[in-house]
C-alpha cells in the first residue's frame, strides 16, 4: 500500500494546492498570484524585481543644445561683423584666399551673414528643422551633419564660383539638414511634404534672386 504525497501549495497561500510554478524562481503559485509574462508566468516577487530594473522612460526630449549653439554663434558673429569690418574680410569664403592656404574659410564663412535678412532667414530655417533632427540623430551626429553640409557647400563654391566672389552664410548647412530630414522622414513613413515645400521655395529663391550662391546651397546634396 502506497501513500500519495500531498499536493504542493502556493508559496504565498499555503492553504491552496497548486502545480503552477513561476517561470523565473520556480516557486509554486496559485492562479491568484500568477502574473502572465511574455514567456510563461511570474510570481508577484519576480514581477516587482523586474519592475525595479526597468529604466523609467524619458518624458521630454533633450534640449536641442547644438541647434541653439549654432544659432547663438551666428548671431554673435553678426554683431562682431558690425563692430569690426575686418572680421568679415578675413573670414568670408574667397576662392583665391582658400587656394592660398586659408582653408579655415570653408567653415568660418558658415557663421557669417551679409545683412540681418540673410541671418534671419537662415536662423529661422535652422530653428525649424534643427531641434527634431538633433533629437533623432543625437548631438554628435547632428553636429557632424551640420558641419558636413556647410563644408560641402563651401567646397562647391570654391570649385565653381567666380574667383573674386565673397560668400558667407549657413545656407549650405541648412540645406544639408533639409536633405537629412527628408530622408529620415521618408524612411519612417512620415509626412514630409512640408520639407519638400521648404526645399522648393528655397531653390526658387536661390535661382531667381541675384547675388545668391547656388553652389553654396546645393553643394551639400
Amino acid at each position: 500500500m502506497t501513500t500519495q504525497p500531498p499536493a504542493p501549495t502556493c508559496f504565498w497561500h499555503p492553504d491552496r494546492p497548486t502545480y503552477l510554478r513561476c517561470s523565473r524562481c520556480d516557486r509554486y503559485i496559485c492562479p491568484d498570484c500568477m502574473r502572465s509574462a511574455a514567456v510563461g508566468q511570474h510570481c508577484p516577487a519576480c514581477v516587482r524585481e523586474a519592475a525595479q530594473t526597468v529604466r523609467a522612460p524619458r518624458l521630454r526630449p533633450a534640449a536641442p543644445v547644438v541647434t541653439y549653439t549654432f544659432i547663438a554663434i551666428s548671431v554673435v558673429m553678426f554683431v562682431v561683423q558690425l563692430a569690426a569690418q575686418d572680421v568679415e574680410r578675413l573670414l568670408v569664403l574667397n576662392s583665391l584666399a582658400v587656394a592660398d592656404g586659408q582653408w579655415y574659410r570653408l567653415l568660418t564663412s558658415t557663421f557669417l551673414h551679409f545683412g540681418p535678412v540673410h541671418l534671419l532667414f537662415n536662423m529661422w530655417a535652422l530653428y525649424v528643422v534643427g531641434p527634431p533632427l538633433e533629437s533623432a540623430l543625437g548631438r554628435l551626429r547632428f553636429t557632424a551633419l551640420y558641419l558636413a553640409g556647410a563644408l560641402g557647400g563651401s567646397v562647391l563654391v570654391y570649385l565653381l564660383a567666380p574667383l573674386n566672389a565673397a560668400t558667407a552664410g549657413a545656407s549650405g548647412a541648412v540645406f544639408g539638414l533639409f536633405a537629412a530630414t527628408l530622408v529620415i522622414g521618408r524612411r519612417l513613413n512620415l509626412d514630409v511634404r512640408w520639407v519638400l515645400a521648404l526645399i522648393v521655395i528655397n531653390l526658387v529663391i536661390t535661382f531667381s534672386v541675384p547675388g545668391i550662391s547656388w553652389q553654396g546651397h546645393i553643394g551639400d546634396w
